[in-house]
């Protein structure tokens, strides 16, 4: 059964409950209030009048004969002028008919009293008297007429209930009916594949999820597509070298010499250097990295990373510029990690920044007021590395942390790299529970911004997590 069925079916069945709980309350208030009208008592002359036509029946021999001509049952009668009688014998004829009232309306309307002689029925007599008629006319005319009106009313107002049920019921599963085939299509394998999301409730909000989530997932086949791809093309070169070069070798015919296996292993450090970088890129998005986190002086750490890359900054004319508030805490990190991350931004920096430029490295404390993002309002150790070169362009900004993404211009291996240090920071400091982020404009240098969780007191002492 469709939802749209079972919903409309559970709101007719809630509809029809209500309506006969309406109904029969209804009718038990009015019937109840109708039995209490006062009705004008016309019981002791409807006894008196059959207690004399039973002692005639009697005294007449057991017949009804003439008992119309009867003066004490006529002068009973004719007490009052509006009254009316009928008596109807034991085997149902009428043997007197009194009044100008038919003989319907006396039965219906007209008190009746059993005549018994030696306990037999002999007779039944219906006493009819106007003003009594009258208040059980209005009695019967106003609970029959409430009755039919109310039976009227549930059922004009249930038909009316159960098709604007239908109509909700409808309306309600539309946007289920509009992203079951969005469903299909997605197990399918079309990837991507959008529902219309035109409800505001909370099916619009599962329309925009579904969608977001396709979105997603093509977005995620794209990139493994593509990093299949990347990895296919940086291990195709390296290979491609040995085995050039190992073939001339063997044609050569001649003894290796040692300077010519050089070549050789600068391709394999290549190769187990990218190896080893998807190897702990993949234990981070796996949240199976191991670190050594500890009280780590990020000051500290920051100086010797500057030093590392002096040398190669002042080859190429360009300044590091550390500026490390005066108070700065310790961080809560893995020394050994976070020097990987700063050592590739910092490195970035030199390599992208022109003749005489300079590369600033800042470190402040920064609390969730500040713009921090630990998401619980912990302070957060803050560290931008900036620098003065073209920057990034707004198309490729929002890729530099992606696997084996490189910009056009830093294609070749000597100065971009295989694009994996970034995606490697990345997965580091989440890793540590912080965010990185990178902001740039062309022509005015690029920077990026690392958070890592400060050091407390119920975190002293040197630790070894899995995360």
């Amino acid at each position: 059964m469709t939802i749209r069925r079972r919903l409309f079916l559970a709101m007719a069945g809630l509809i029809a409950l209500m309506a006969l709980i309406f109904a029969g309350l209804t009718l038990f208030v009015v019937r109840g209030v109708i039995i209490h009208i006062p009705i004008a008592d016309r019981s002791e002359e409807a006894r008196a009048i059959a207690e004399r036509a039973g002692d005639y029946f009697l005294e007449n021999g057991g017949s009804w004969e003439n008992v119309s001509r009867d003066e004490r049952l006529r002068a009973l009668l004719g007490k009052r002028r509006d009254a009316g009688a009928l008596l109807v014998a034991a085997d149902g004829g009428v043997v007197l008919h009194a009044g100008d009232e038919s003989e319907a309306m006396i039965r219906k309307f007209g008190t009746r009293e059993r005549i018994m002689r030696d306990g037999m029925p002999v007779a039944d007599l219906y006493y009819y008297d106007d003003e009594a008629a009258r208040l059980k006319i209005i009695q019967r005319g106003v609970g029959d007429s409430v009755t039919f009106f109310l039976l009227a009313a549930v059922a004009v107002c249930g038909l009316i209930a159960l098709a604007a049920a239908w109509r909700m019921a409808r309306r309600l599963t539309e946007p289920i009916h509009a992203l079951m085939p969005a469903i299909g299509r997605l197990g399918a394998g079309e990837l991507g594949v959008q529902a219309p999301a035109v409800a505001r409730d909370e099916l619009g909000r599962l329309a925009e999820a579904f969608n977001a989530m396709s979105a997603q997932l093509l977005r995620y086949e794209t990139a493994r597509r593509n990093q299949t791809a990347d990895l296919a093309h940086e291990l195709r070169t390296p290979l491609a070298i040995m085995r050039g070069q190992l073939e001339e070798l063997q044609l050569r015919g001649e003894p290796v010499r040692p300077e010519a296996l050089l070549p050789l292993q600068d391709e394999l450090i290549r190769l187990t250097r990218l190896v080893d970088d998807l190897h702990h890129l993949s234990l981070a998005e796996a949240n199976r990295l191991r670190l050594d986190r500890k009280r780590t002086s990020l000051a500290e750490l920051l100086g010797r990373i500057a030093e590392r890359a002096g040398a190669e900054a002042a080859a190429r004319g360009v300044r590091i510029r550390l500026d490390a508030a005066p108070d700065l805490p310790d961080a809560d990190a893995d020394p050994h990690r976070m020097t990987q991350v700063f050592l590739n931004l910092i490195m970035n920096a030199v390599r992208h920044s022109p003749d005489g430029g300079a590369v600033t490295v800042d470190a402040r404390t920064e609390s969730s007021g500040d713009g921090g993002r630990s998401g619980e309002g912990a302070p957060m150790l803050r560290v931008t590395v900036a620098d003065e070169g073209p920057g990034i362009a707004p198309e490729h900004l929002p890729h530099i942390f992606d696997r084996f993404w490189r910009a056009e211009g830093d294609r070749s291996r000597g100065t971009g790299g295989m694009g994996l240090g970034l995606a490697i920071a990345k997965a580091f400091v989440q890793a540590h529970g912080g965010t990185i982020e990178a902001e740039s404009e062309p022509g005015r240098g690029a920077r990026f911004i690392v958070r890592v969780p400060v050091w407390t007191r119920d975190g002293c002492g040197p630790r070894r997590a899995v995360l």
